[in-house]
């Protein structure tokens, strides 16, 4: 009898395994660990690489020549990725959801497309060459096209198929019309050249307390969705009986993504592949449910981003690589492979 109680004695105390949702919780504190040093990275190194004293002298004290680097240029660029960076995170969680497309991305509905031909348009036809100017017609331009997939998608009635092809066939036309017009217009080459390939190095205090409020209006939104996304993402029937209302859902979620990736988008150009990669990795380990997967995408994107800025800076200083051509390089293998690794479940 003394020998057999040992091992019950032992059970008793031995402790609880870890639940799940304290494993998320630990990691969430660790991806933002993790975004606290890709942020320090991002102001210490550019072309004049800075040590982490003079980082803090330069943001702390707010004199001499470390605070006109730290505080005038590489602040802003920090502060503008991190915010381009969670929008386009959230953005890519909600399309994904809304279209049941685990390989879908806020180039998927048209937005980037609307926000290209809006700028083109203002550069070219209302003489606007001002960041601060155009900024606006490329978040109107992407406004306008969320609002057109949704209406072509069915509104009330839409179901993902319908505004997944009416969001591609809107990208189709409006990418033509920006080729073409760069094309007749050198001068509006020029200056669209270097906004479409997506760049963090513009960055001014002004572009972004004029994209804040629409990023904080699109992530609050976003974030209030999770719940009605996990029910859509069970099925039309399944959502109905769960009682959520589809079509309030969808709309909402349009506007949630249009809001995030229009103003991504007018800051910095269309960057590719961050909306796509990360909530799609970010599932692999946190399960379906959305009200995890969405601050796990806000945290982790701004990490692939500012991450991929800080290597464009690194591999051709003293000039720089623009952070959607690194995301394009390191997006594109991963795409290959998740679509891979998908057809290969299916079979």
């Amino acid at each position: 009898m003394l020998v057999d109680s040992v091992p019950e004695q032992r059970a008793e105390t031995a402790p609880a395994p870890p639940t799940r949702r304290a494993i998320r919780a630990v990691g969430l504190l660790v991806s933002v660990a993790v975004l606290l040093l890709v942020a320090v990275a991002s102001i210490a190194i550019g072309a004049k690489e800075l040590s982490v004293g003079q980082v803090w002298h330069g943001v702390f004290e707010g004199s001499g020549t470390y605070a006109d680097v730290v505080v005038d240029e590489r602040l802003s660029r920090t502060a503008l990725g991190l915010l381009a960076g969670a929008a386009l995170g959230l953005a890519g969680t909600v399309l994904q959801a809304l279209t049941r497309n685990p390989l879908a991305d806020p180039g998927l509905l048209g937005i980037n497309a609307g926000a290209s031909a809006a700028v083109v348009t203002a550069l070219t036809y209302f003489g606007v060459t001002s960041l601060s100017g155009y900024v606006w017609f490329a978040f109107l331009g992407a406004a306008a096209v969320g609002a057109l997939v949704w209406f072509l998608g069915g509104s009330r009635s839409a179901t993902p198929v319908r505004l997944a092809l009416a969001g591609t066939a809107i990208s189709a036309a409006l990418f033509g019309y920006v080729q073409a017009v760069m094309i007749m217009d050198e001068a509006a080459l020029a200056k669209m050249r270097f906004w479409t390939v997506g760049s963090l190095s513009s960055a001014t205090d002004d572009t972004i307390r004029q994209v804040l409020p629409f990023i904080a209006v699109g992530t609050l939104l976003s974030l209030a969705l999770a719940r009605p996304l996990n029910a859509v993402a069970m099925g039309d029937d399944t959502a109905r009986a769960l009682g959520a209302h589809l079509g309030r859902t969808r709309a909402l979620s349009i506007l949630a993504a249009t809001v995030l990736c229009g103003a991504a988008t007018a800051a910095c150009g269309p960057i590719v592949f961050v909306g796509l990669m990360v909530p799609h990795v970010v599932r692999s380990f946190t399960g379906p449910d959305l009200r995890w997967i969405m601050p796990y995408a806000a945290i982790l994107s701004p990490v692939l981003l500012l991450g991929s800025d800080v290597i464009g800076r690194v591999v051709s200083r003293p000039s720089e690589v623009q952070v959607g051509i690194i995301t394009a390089i390191i997006g594109g293998p991963v795409f290959i492979f998740l679509v891979r690794r998908r057809r290969t479940a299916q079979l």
